[in-house]
């Protein structure tokens, strides 16, 4: 059985993963923004461990986390929370590009850092989901593409600076799946969302899962899913 801290367990592929992991048998982790966030988490995944602490505030990640119980070891860390903002680049505010930065990109740097001596005691896992947006950029979504380009680059140079120890590091890049901000992606670009057209989650969790129990004298480093069609 292995200790895995999940990020974004709440909806969509966080919350397919979770399940998966849970009906293994697996000690769970579960980060969460606020208390209120927490008591839910628990009360969904009964025998979970939950953590506090907002994605959107990464400078207050090592204070909130340095007061709460956190595990000794860590088999996987899974990066799997995620905010989106469309917009034209002449529209964006720094409002908006600095809340996509920080909750896909500096959170996620500053959660690995702090958790790097567990994933090392472990010679664990970090799994970043990306996006088909961490390889391209189209129209509108050049702030979110930005920080998932960023999350692929700190993904690449982590996966060299901790090879030695032991450390694992994967992308997942997602193309659009069937989850609560692909419903929010539809709103902002005025389309009729139609969740059988995209990937479902549990595939997308699948996918994890199996770059999770890949054998260890392997190294998937990157991984891209695209729904058929």
């Amino acid at each position: 059985m292995g200790t895995h801290l999940i990020t974004g367990a709440g909806s969509g592929i966080g919350a397919a993963v979770t399940e998966r992991l849970a009906a293994r048998g697996e000690e769970l982790w579960l980060l969460a923004r606020d208390a209120g966030r927490a008591k839910e988490l628990a009360e969904r995944f009964p025998g979970v461990r939950t953590v506090v602490g907002d994605l959107g505030d990464p400078d207050r990640l090592s204070w909130a986390l340095g007061h709460q119980a956190l595990p000794d070891r860590l088999d996987s860390l899974l990066h799997i929370a995620g905010v989106v903002d469309l917009g034209e680049v002449g529209e964006l505010t720094p409002k908006a590009w600095n809340r996509q930065l920080a909750a896909n990109l500096v959170s996620p740097a500053e959660l690995t850092r702090l958790l790097l001596p567990q994933l090392r005691l472990a010679q664990g896992h970090v799994v970043f989901v990306n996006s088909g947006a961490g390889l391209r950029a189209n129209a509108q979504w050049a702030a979110y593409a930005a920080s998932k380009h960023g999350l692929k680059a700190l993904a690449d140079a982590l996966r060299w600076e901790e090879s030695g120890n032991g450390v694992r590091v994967t992308t997942v890049y997602p193309g659009r799946t069937a989850t609560p901000m692909q419903v929010k992606v539809h709103q902002q670009e005025g389309k009729e969302y139609e969740a059988e057209r995209w990937i479902a989650p549990e595939t997308v969790a699948t996918t994890i899962l199996t770059v999770l129990d890949l054998p260890r004298d392997a190294e998937i480093t990157d991984l891209q899913v695209r729904p058929r069609g």
